[in-house]
């Protein structure tokens, strides 16, 4: 076992060098460097990296960090929530989020059209605008055909929209595939509504996608899952490798606790009462933001792929 050593600021410190001090100061630091471990494995064996997020994660400045990690070759299956999806297509059609409070007055902002997603303040006009896009966006599809899988009608989405910071776009652009089981749960399921009002022959396949997963891997690749939050995205990516053989890495990083018996608060050994996850996997579950605990992870992974010609 490590010794715990004292965290000391130097001129210069970058943010390798503060992980690999956090990983001697004990607590929820020495489980953000094992986090940073886990992934490099993942990588450096082959593993088939599945990644997943709540739609919270891409309401923040996260949103152009996961695109980056498309980008880089970093994931190789996505599954998420639909609010994530929405809002991407909102910052790809330039809308703006703004930083407010976390205790504001909020029957003053419902007065002033603005909705808060934590301390992040979206003007309902942006919701407007981005209805107004995904309508006509769903017309075309439409016209392209009546019947999609959620992941296919993302991808086909995703190659119309030009921007790099978009997950959308870099998920399309590199062949990655976003699986979306919730997908009518939002603004964007609303108009799958309106639209089969319109064609009562356009329907969205969720069932298909469902062995589309499945076939993004088989029993005898090696399997990694890093999984920001939980809920349905994250039990969805465990239960597709969970048919395959189980996990054999796993990073979880959460705000829930496992004593509510949440998917959000399941840590990684409970996981393994399943088989989600291999009895002799390298495992960890990171307790806090990810909106700083997953950069500091990433960041320092980067770094030594880098270092090592792997990206």
């Amino acid at each position: 076992m490590k010794k715990v050593k004292d965290l000391r600021w130097h001129k210069g410190i970058d943010v390798s060098s503060l992980v690999r001090s956090l990983s001697e100061t004990g607590f929820q630091g020495a489980e953000i460097h094992k986090a940073c471990e886990i992934i490099m494995k993942m990588k450096k064996n082959g593993a088939t990296i599945f990644f997943t997020f709540t739609s919270n994660m891409a309401t923040s400045g996260l949103r152009g960090f996961f695109a980056q990690l498309i980008e880089l070759g970093l994931v190789d299956v996505i599954v998420t929530t639909i609010g994530g999806m929405e809002e991407d297509i909102m910052k790809a059609y330039g809308e703006n989020f703004l930083i407010g409070k976390f205790v504001p007055d909020d029957l003053e902002l419902y007065e002033k059209g603005i909705n808060r997603v934590g301390n992040i303040f979206i003007r309902n006009e942006s919701y407007l605008n981005f209805e107004d896009t995904i309508s006509k966006l769903l017309e075309k599809l439409y016209n392209k055909k009546s019947r999609w899988s959620p992941s296919e009608l993302l991808s086909e989405i995703g190659k119309k929209t030009n921007d790099d910071s978009s997950i959308l776009y870099q998920a399309a652009t590199n062949k990655v595939p976003i699986f979306c089981p919730g997908i009518t749960d939002g603004a964007f399921g609303f108009h799958l509504y309106m639209i089969q009002q319109k064609h009562p022959d356009f329907v969205i396949d969720v069932v298909s996608d469902f062995s589309n997963i499945l076939f993004t891997t088989s029993h005898d690749e090696k399997k990694g899952l890093i999984s920001l939050g939980g809920g349905i995205s994250k039990h969805h990516a465990i239960l597709a490798t969970l048919i395959n053989g189980g996990l054999d890495y796993a990073v979880y990083l959460t705000t829930s606790r496992s004593t509510s018996g949440s998917m959000s608060g399941a840590t990684t050994n409970e996981a393994k009462s399943w088989g989600k996850i291999k009895d002799d996997s390298d495992a960890v579950t990171v307790i806090g933001d990810v909106t700083f605990t997953f950069p500091l992870v990433m960041i320092k992974v980067l770094d030594s792929l880098s270092k090592e010609n792997l990206l």
